[in-house]
């Protein structure tokens, strides 16, 4: 069969416009989904919602993912997800005529949240953390002029959860009277110890009045036992309000952010879990930090600056734990988000984009991680929009892409 010149012109230009389709296409490789809680959707409901986002391979830009999946309460704080990426916890905290409750919800191959079970909590919890063998859930929680914050851990079997296995009060060392306002939680890599942070309101209490002495800010850490017991907490100071906690995956060092003192508190890890401050800390962050994430090689830490709506890097001192600021593409360490980043996080499929949720501006905003200098530079068509109120975020990879963790 012949085909005439205009055929084949024809012919000729489909076949270039389908390889130019395919290859377009194929830039276009989702490496990571992004999960992040906002305080209300578009919708009738007044639960909050989980927005799904995409993560583009190349430029890290974020594209809708599956749909908005409801947060199963009101007033969404936190999100975690389990080792193997196929759970999402999502810690409500209700109002004053509704429960605060904690979400299970599974992740599908694309993404897609199904709701599964739901607790319902006696106080609202405020930080949840899941263990690498995937066992357990830790929750840190308080109610309103409380005395002890509460860190539980809660069974998970097949990612569904468990009755309280084991809790421990968190009461401040000396002056139990004190109330307690719990602001983040953290487990080891290897699951040996917990970690939450609290402040003591009757110490701290801007606009208000105070009525203690005590030092305002602790990290209390519990030992894991045998299933799953917690051990007694230790306290140990922690500035005057902190806001965010992390720990480096060698379980060699602790970090914690002081929204008050506009600080970065290091401690080392010594006999498996007592912590002791960093010789040469605190370390200066921007305004109000209110989170803190390390990447997944636990060579840099991300911190998000609410006041000053930035972010700050640092490099780790592999063999002290010292942050440096050298870390900037600026030489200020700070980058520019949207208004008032709540929560942070890094990509693990390539440890190569940080993303925060932006509370005032309904806002993600995204960075290129250059994993060999740990410096920052805005992605693609950011910032992204999300649902009002944006709280929390966290992210899991998508398919079979490896998972950059690493010994530093």
């Amino acid at each position: 069969m012949k085909f005439s010149k205009l055929s084949q012109l024809f012919l000729v230009s489909s076949i270039g416009l389908l390889v130019a389709t395919l290859l377009t296409a194929c830039q276009i490789v989702t490496i990571d989904y992004v999960f992040v809680a906002s305080s209300a959707g578009s919708g009738t409901s007044s639960n909050g919602q989980i927005d799904i986002f995409a993560v583009d391979s190349e430029s890290g830009a974020l594209r809708q993912g599956a749909p908005a999946a409801d947060s199963g309460g009101i007033d969404p704080v936190s999100l975690a997800v389990t080792s193997d990426y196929a759970n999402l916890y999502v810690a409500n905290q209700g109002t004053s005529t509704t429960s605060p409750t904690i979400a299970h919800f599974t992740i599908g191959l694309n993404g897609a949240l199904t709701a599964k079970d739901t607790i319902t909590l006696t106080q609202p919890a405020v930080a949840l953390a899941a263990n690498a063998s995937n066992t357990y859930l830790y929750a840190v929680s308080g109610a309103t002029g409380a005395t002890a914050a509460t860190l539980t851990a809660y069974p998970l079997s097949k990612g569904a959860i468990g009755a309280a296995a084991s809790q421990a009060a968190l009461a401040i060392p000396g002056y139990g009277g004190d109330t307690v306002v719990p602001t983040g939680v953290t487990v080891l890599a290897n699951g040996g110890a917990v970690y939450a942070t609290v402040y003591d309101q009757s110490a701290y209490n801007p606009g208000g009045s105070t009525t203690s002495t005590a030092n305002p800010g602790w990290v209390f850490g519990s030992v894991v036992g045998s299933g799953g017991a917690l051990g007694a907490p230790t306290a140990y100071k922690a500035g005057v309000k902190p806001s965010g906690i992390a720990a480096d995956p060698t379980n060699r060092f602790v970090y914690v952010t002081d929204y008050a003192s506009s600080q970065l508190i290091g401690y080392t890890i010594e006999s498996g879990s007592t912590l002791n401050f960093l010789i040469n800390g605190p370390f200066k962050t921007g305004n109000e930090p209110s989170a803190v994430v390390i990447d997944p090689r636990g060579k840099y830490i991300y911190v998000s600056n609410a006041l000053d709506s930035t972010v700050s890097a640092y490099a780790i001192d592999l063999s002290t734990g010292t942050p440096s600021i050298a870390v900037s593409t600026t030489g200020t360490g700070s980058n520019s988000t949207g208004s008032q980043p709540q929560g942070i996080a890094v990509d693990p499929a390539l440890g190569r984009f940080v993303y925060t949720a932006n509370y005032l501006d309904n806002s993600l905003s995204g960075f290129s991680l250059n994993p060999n200098s740990g410096t920052l530079t805005p992605t693609q068509a950011a910032p992204y929009p999300t649902g009002s109120k944006p709280t929390a975020l966290v992210m899991v990879p998508h398919g079979n892409h490896s998972i950059q963790s690493v010994t530093p």
